[in-house]
């Protein structure tokens, strides 16, 4: 047997710390001591506890024992292998899933375990709050210490955890048994795309292989995204597998009416809905309203080409009309190229496709847009001619011929939409033409005239912000490019050229529809109709028929046809 204390000769303890255990020191356990390390090994919940301390502001170092709501975030954690939390702030979500980290990696051999959160400072912390937990379990339920610093530590059992800020590579060439992702609402939108993207599918090729993940809310992102597609799995609609939990303030003993108004007056309504109330708002000062922002609803696309960079979600049907809109990057991997396609037919005008890459070059863009416009019908363009988007609409004018572009010319300071040749080919965004098309968006979204369905748009929208020099563009950390194709979209609808285009269009398709109906209400029969073009008037039998809407190729004296309900030819 070798006792507990060390020796000047053989210290038992991890460089010289006496609350860490060495690596091969052994310990002779009670007959007690063996069943309460069965009991832990067993039971997560029991050796939390029981052997799991936790620094309380006002009584200093005591045992964790754990509410209602934390036990049952420990039995999702140890029954699933993925579980998604929404939590109301200081609601001890990170101690709890410390304490179960730390029981994970005591317990299990060869595992490697990781801590990613959205800033690596936060992620340490993290891990120290593991640590201080560690070093306040007894010497016998510890394995002993191989590596102890501020960014991982590693067991005498060949488990370690180690700690990252979260990216696409942080966790790169580890094999990871247990994933914990902290604050995941707050790590920018593309960040987390980025990393689901590269990180998700290997994590998923394990069977055992357990990701949790907890948040605060912060707009409709990546995390609001996975734990909508959650909560519909439960009420079952949709796929999804993780377990997802919610925890309000309300849930925390001791928190009542006073400590929530409290709390209103000091964080704000709004504020207060999000962090407490764990409601998925927008970033404070939206365009849209955060009424609105919760309407708006993302669906899955019917498919996704080019390499996944596009998403349809609705096929292009013959005799609408659509309008591309297009936002152009240098495709350095940091803004996107982003396009946006409009069925407007019809109102509401309705999304029903994305492109958004942030490499494509500016010489390979003009092909992707010329392409996206002729498979939804040969769809008018309408890009930015800012920067390098004055490149692509050259490619695409001059190189390629796209023949449907929309042009725009400057009077008096006014830029306005023309099909006219010789003109500017886009739009060139100014703090005019921005604030009109922003003013438009807000009003098509708040009156339900625009019907947005991708998950990214409406990310972007609910951090589309009003920033300190008076315009509105992505918050921190976020892109709007997007944003910045409907913005392109609203402008266009606030221009009488159009309009035009659209009544035309309209015209049309109310037409045909009219004889369609007209040709399935008449008998199958074919008729003779003497036509006088002088007169706009049409003979059929004894009767004669005024034409309202004069044909240009009625100039033959032969015409057949059916007249509508009330008698007139179209």
């Amino acid at each position: 047997m070798i006792n507990d204390q060390d020796t000047e000769d053989t210290p038992l303890t991890f460089a010289g710390n006496p609350k860490l255990k060495k690596v091969g020191q052994l310990i002779n356990m009670t007959k007690d001591q063996i069943v309460e390390y069965s009991k832990c090994l067993h039971d997560p919940m029991y050796f939390i506890e029981n052997y799991v301390n936790i620094v309380s502001i006002d009584h200093g170092v005591i045992p964790f024992k754990l509410y209602k709501y934390q036990r049952k975030m420990v039995r999702a954690f140890h029954n699933n292998t993925r579980v998604i939390v929404r939590a109301a702030r200081q609601s001890g979500k990170t101690a709890t899933s410390a304490a179960y980290l730390l029981w994970f990696v005591l317990f299990n051999s060869t595992k490697t375990l990781a801590i990613l959160a959205n800033k690596e400072t936060i992620a340490t912390e993290i891990l120290s709050r593991v640590q201080e937990m560690y070093m306040n379990v007894p010497l016998w339920l510890q394995q002993g210490v191989i590596e102890w610093n501020k960014r991982s530590f590693e067991l005498e059992n060949k488990s370690r955890i180690i700690s990252a800020a979260t990216s696409s590579n942080a966790i790169r060439g580890f094999t990871i048994s247990l994933l914990f992702l902290d604050e995941f609402a707050h790590v920018p939108n593309h960040t987390a795309i980025d990393f689901f993207t590269s990180v998700y599918p290997t994590l998923s090729s394990g069977k055992t292989a357990k990701l949790i993940i907890c948040s605060t809310p912060r707009g409709m992102n990546m995390f609001y995204k996975l734990f909508q597609d959650a909560e519909n799995a439960r009420k079952g609609s949709g796929k999804s597998e993780f377990i997802p939990l919610t925890i309000t303030w309300d849930k925390v003993p001791g928190r009542n009416k006073k400590w929530a108004d409290d709390q209103k007056n000091t964080l704000g309504e709004e504020k207060f809905l999000q962090e407490q109330e764990v409601e998925f708002l927008g970033s404070a000062g939206t365009l849209i309203s955060s009424a609105a922002l919760r309407n708006l609803v993302f669906t899955n696309a019917q498919k996704e080409i080019l390499d996944n960079k596009m998403k349809i979600y609705e096929e292009p049907i013959e005799g609408h009309q659509y309008i591309v809109l297009a936002d152009s990057s240098h495709g350095k991997e940091l803004d996107y190229s982003a396009a946006c396609v409009f069925d407007v037919s019809l109102s509401p005008y309705k999304l029903v496709a994305v492109y958004r890459d942030n490499s494509i070059s500016a010489q390979a863009y003009p092909n992707v847009l010329a392409g996206i416009g002729k498979y939804y019908n040969i769809a008018f363009i309408l890009a930015e001619n800012n920067d390098i988007g004055a490149l692509v609409l050259q490619i695409l004018t001059s190189d390629l011929d796209y023949p449907n572009i929309f042009y725009t010319e400057d009077v008096k300071g006014n830029q306005g939409l023309t099909f006219k040749g010789g003109m500017t080919p886009g739009l060139k965004t100014t703090k005019k033409t921005k604030r009109q098309g922003c003013n438009a968006l807000k009003t098509l979204i708040e009156s339900n005239q625009m019907i947005i369905q991708d998950f990214e748009v409406i990310s972007e929208l609910t951090t589309f912000v009003i920033r300190t020099n008076g315009t509105y563009a992505a918050d921190d950390d976020c892109n709007d490019d997007l944003v910045m194709c409907l913005v392109l979209a609203a402008w266009l609808t606030t221009q009488q050229s159009f309009k035009d285009l659209i009544d035309q269009d309209m015209r049309k398709k109310l037409y045909d529809q009219q004889m369609a109906d007209i040709e399935e209400q008449m008998p199958p029969m074919a008729l003779h109709i003497t036509a006088n073009p002088l007169d706009n008037t049409i003979k059929m039998g004894d009767q004669i028929w005024t034409v309202v809407q004069k044909d240009e190729d009625m100039i033959d004296d032969r015409w057949s046809g059916y007249p509508d309900k009330n008698g007139y030819f179209y």
